[in-house]
C-alpha cells in the first residue's frame, strides 16, 4: 500500500460525505443519477418540471416500490404543474415552492449524502434550480401483510393482535393501547452501506433518563455495513455476546410491549421486523407470559407453577436419570430398579450414550419440524414417532423408560414460551447431563450452584438478572407469583422509574369476606 495515496483517498471520502447541492439543477441531477446508477437502475424516477408561478425548473425524484405514488401525484406533482396561482400573488405574498406543495413531514436538506439516504427511506425529494436546499417529503409506503394473530405467544383470554413488518403499523398498535402524550418515539439511523432506522419508544415521565442515554449510546456505537432486522440489532446490543443468557425480551405482542412501557422499560422497533425488543429484562420478565395476567390471579399463579416445573423437568430429568441409574440405585424402590434393569438388559450402549442418542434424535426432529414445509409436517411426525417410539425400543437401541423421560423432557421444553429461555434450558441440559455422568447427583448440585451463581452476576443494561428478588428491590409483587391486579400499585424499582407508584392503594368493599 503506497502511503502517499492514503491522504488523497481519505480526502475524497470526506469530500463525498460533505458534498452539498451545487445550486445548479443540471449538475445536481447528474450527481444524483450517478449515485443511483441511472439509467441501469430503473427504479430511480426523476421528473423535471417547469413551474410557471416561480418561473423556475423543479426536479422531483423518488424510488419506485418504496413510495405512495398517489400521494406524490396529488400533493407534489399536481400542485407544481397546475396554474391557478398568479405570479402577482406569489410576489406579493413572497411564496416559495414549499408553499405550493402540501406534502407531509417537510425537511430541508443540502447534503447530497443525506438526500440519498432520504430517497432510500422512501422520501420524495424536490430540488429547485438555484436553491441551496432540497425539500424532502415523507411519502413512504411499503407493502406488508395484514395484522394477524400471534404465532408464538398465543393466549386464550386477551387481545389477538400481533406486530407486522411495518414500523408505522406497529407504532399505531402500541398507541392504540397506550394513549399518552408522554409516549415518545425517537428514530436513530444505523448502518453504513445500507442505512436502517431504529425506533426507540418509552414513556418520558416514567423511564430512567440514564437508561435512555445508555441505549442511544449503544445504538450509535454500532459500526456495521447494515443492520437488516431487529434480530440482528439484538446481537449488536446485547451485554455478553458469548453467553446463553438473553439480554432482551423478544415479543410479537403489542399488549406485552405496552405493559413493559408502563413499568419504565424501553422498546425498540425496526421496519421489516414483526417483533420488538424490550430492555432491560430480568429472569421474571422472560418467565412470565401474557396469559398469566389475563387470567384471575389463582389461575395465573397455577400456570406459573406448571411452567416452573416444566423448566426443572426440561433441565434436569435426563441428568437425574443418569445419576440415579448409574450412581444412586439405592434411591429407587427395588421393584422399579429391577424393571429398569430388565428393560436395559438388552441395550448395548451405556446409559449416557443411550440418552445422548435420544436427545440428539429429538433435537433433529424438532429442527426438521420447524424447517419442513407445512404439507410435510404430518410425515415428520410419523417418522419421529417411529424413531423415538416403539421401533427404537424393539431394536434394543433404547429402553422404554428412556422414551418416557425424553418425551417428558421434550413436552416440558414446549411449555417454555420464550424462545431465548427455551434455548438456554435446552443447552444447559447437556451440561447437567455431563456432570451427572461423572459425579452423579453431586455433579447436578455443582451444576445448579454454578448456574445460579452465574445468573446472579448477569446484568441486562445494568439491571441484575434476578432482580427484584436478588438483589432485593421494591416491586409490585409480580415475580414467581403475582398478587391480585389491584394490589400491584408499585412499579418495579430495579428499572429506576421516575414515577414509582401506578396509583394509590385503596380499600375495596368485599375484601373482608376473602
Amino acid at each position: 500500500m503506497l502511503d502517499f495515496l492514503k491522504p488523497n483517498k481519505e480526502n475524497n471520502i470526506v469530500e463525498e460525505n460533505t458534498q452539498n447541492l451545487k445550486r445548479n439543477l443540471k449538475e445536481d441531477i447528474k450527481i444524483l443519477k450517478q449515485r443511483f446508477n441511472v439509467p441501469t437502475n430503473v427504479d430511480f424516477v426523476g421528473r423535471e418540471i417547469y413551474n410557471k408561478q416561480l418561473q423556475k425548473k423543479v426536479f422531483v425524484c423518488f424510488l419506485k416500490g418504496m413510495v405512495n405514488t398517489d400521494q406524490i401525484m396529488n400533493h407534489i406533482i399536481h400542485p407544481l404543474i397546475k396554474d391557478d396561482t398568479t405570479i402577482k400573488d406569489i410576489k406579493e405574498h413572497n411564496l416559495n415552492v414549499e408553499d405550493l406543495i402540501m406534502g407531509k413531514n417537510l425537511k430541508k436538506i443540502s447534503d447530497i449524502k443525506k438526500i440519498s439516504e432520504s430517497i432510500l427511506k422512501g422520501y420524495t425529494i424536490v430540488i429547485v434550480d438555484g436553491e441551496k436546499q432540497a425539500l424532502s417529503y415523507e411519502t413512504t409506503r411499503f407493502e406488508h401483510r395484514a395484522i394477524g394473530k400471534p404465532v408464538r405467544e398465543n393466549v386464550i383470554k386477551g387481545p389477538q393482535e400481533a406486530f407486522v413488518e411495518s414500523i408505522q403499523m406497529n407504532k399505531s398498535l402500541i398507541r392504540k393501547q397506550l394513549r399518552s402524550e408522554n409516549l415518545v418515539s425517537e428514530s436513530l439511523d444505523i448502518g453504513v452501506r445500507s442505512t436502517s432506522s431504529v425506533t426507540m419508544m418509552y414513556v418520558r415521565d416514567i423511564v430512567d433518563p440514564e437508561l435512555i442515554e445508555e441505549t442511544k449510546k449503544r445504538i450509535n456505537e454500532i459500526n456495521s455495513e447494515s443492520v437488516q432486522s431487529i434480530e440482528i440489532l439484538e446481537q449488536h446490543l446485547e451485554d455478553r455476546s458469548y453467553s446463553i443468557v438473553p439480554s432482551f425480551l423478544y415479543t410479537e405482542r403489542p399488549d406485552v410491549a405496552n405493559a413493559f412501557l408502563m413499568e419504565g422499560h424501553i422498546i425498540l422497533l425496526m421496519d421489516s421486523s414483526s417483533d420488538c425488543l424490550v430492555l432491560p429484562v430480568t429472569f421474571w420478565s422472560i418467565f412470565h407470559t401474557a396469559e398469566d395476567m389475563y387470567q384471575r390471579w389463582p389461575y395465573g399463579n397455577f400456570l406459573r407453577v406448571i411452567r416452573m416445573l416444566a423448566i426443572l423437568f426440561a433441565s434436569l430429568t435426563p441428568a437425574l436419570y443418569i445419576a440415579i441409574t448409574q450412581f444412586h440405585q439405592e434411591m429407587m424402590p427395588p421393584d422399579l430398579l429391577l424393571a429398569i434393569t430388565a428393560t436395559r438388559e438388552r441395550v448395548p450402549f451405556p446409559a449416557l450414550i443411550e440418552v445422548l442418542l435420544m436427545e440428539l434424535s429429538f433435537e433433529i426432529l424438532r429442527e426438521a419440524g420447524v424447517r419442513v414445509p407445512t404439507p410435510l409436517g404430518t410425515t415428520i411426525g410419523i417418522i419421529g414417532a417411529l424413531i423415538l417410539g416403539q421401533a427404537a425400543v424393539q431394536a434394543n437401541v433404547v429402553s422404554p423408560i428412556l422414551v418416557i423421560i425424553i418425551a417428558l423432557t421434550g413436552l416440558s421444553s414446549y411449555a417454555i414460551q420464550d424462545n431465548s429461555l427455551n434455548f438456554m434450558v435446552r443447552i444447559s441440559r447437556y451440561g447437567f447431563l455431563l456432570l451427572a455422568s461423572i459425579f452423579g447427583s453431586f455433579g447436578i448440585a455443582i451444576g445448579i450452584t454454578i448456574a445460579v451463581s452465574y445468573l446472579a452476576t448477569f446484568k441486562s443494561f445494568g439491571v441484575p438478572f434476578f432482580a427484584p428478588l436478588s438483589p432485593h428491590y421494591k416491586s409490585s409483587g409480580d415475580t414467581e407469583f403475582r398478587k391480585p391486579i389491584w394490589k400491584q400499585w408499585l412499579r418495579p424499582q430495579h428499572v429506576f422509574p421516575k414515577d414509582d407508584v401506578r396509583r394509590q392503594p385503596v380499600k375495596r368493599s368485599g375484601d373482608e369476606n376473602d
